[in-house]
């Protein structure tokens, strides 16, 4: 018995296209078509954003602070910072496994209510104050004079820390990133292999709404039960212990 011996199978945008098609009876006749269809596969990437967290998006950064200053500039493509750490010691690396000269320390995220509530953010804003524990995310991006703009997607976010540094903390985060759009229909989808299944049906039912509304029904309960399923197994797994408390041992 013979085998491939590749494990390299993948589609391009055309392809996914094509397929999410043919399951809904239909033939791409027409650049229109292409065109709608690819529209279509970019608002689904969008809905994917609320329906979950997507492991493949999340994305390392780093940021490198400046004493007595508290707030930072953060890319809109940014749709959420999950964790986040500070380095202590100097001479440190940014790089994620660190070095012998690299000491990271947790960094709580909060609320921006809680945020707001802080009374006094900043003792001196020159040389700043201690290292920072505390961060937040928020819409809009910070200009002259601490003013700041709307939060509407056109604008960055900013990033505030609290206490304000006092020398040049280097903050490690992993974030939430946009999927990327589809772009070329040479392309290949900006998701990981597992999750095609689910995306053709995604964009079969998608398409279906617009060109097959009879088959829609049908073709959406395939793409809930395939989106289900793909994101139960798409998850961080780790060991878990629970522990109770001492004063309830005997």
């Amino acid at each position: 018995m013979a085998y491939s011996g590749t494990r390299t199978f993948n589609l391009t945008v055309e392809e996914i296209i094509e397929e999410a098609y043919e399951r809904c009876g239909l033939e791409v006749r027409s650049g229109y078509d292409l065109k709608s269809a690819r529209r279509s596969l970019n608002l689904m990437f969008s809905d994917w954003a609320n329906r979950g967290l997507n492991l493949w998006t999340i994305d390392y950064a780093t940021q490198t602070m400046t004493p007595g200053t508290n707030f930072y500039s953060v890319g809109k493509n940014t749709v959420d910072i999950l964790d986040a750490a500070i380095t202590t010691t100097d001479n440190a690396t940014a790089n994620l496994e660190g070095d012998s000269n690299t000491t990271d320390v947790t960094i709580t995220k909060i609320s921006r209510t809680e945020y707001l509530n802080l009374s006094r953010k900043q003792q001196d804003g020159t040389n700043g104050d201690a290292r920072p524990t505390q961060f937040v995310l928020v819409n809009g991006q910070v200009t002259v004079n601490g003013g700041s703009n709307t939060g509407r997607p056109e604008h960055n976010l900013t990033l505030f820390v609290y206490p304000s540094p006092d020398k040049a903390y280097i903050l490690k985060y992993f974030f939430v990133n946009r999927i990327m759009d589809a772009g070329a229909y040479g392309n290949e989808a900006d998701v990981p292999f597992y999750f095609m299944p689910c995306l053709v049906s995604g964009l079969a039912y998608y398409t279906a709404i617009k060109r097959a509304p009879q088959l829609a029904a049908g073709l959406k309960a395939v793409y809930d039960e395939e989106f289900e399923r793909t994101a139960d197994a798409n998850r961080e797994r780790v060991s878990f212990k629970v522990k109770p408390a001492q004063a309830y041992i005997p």
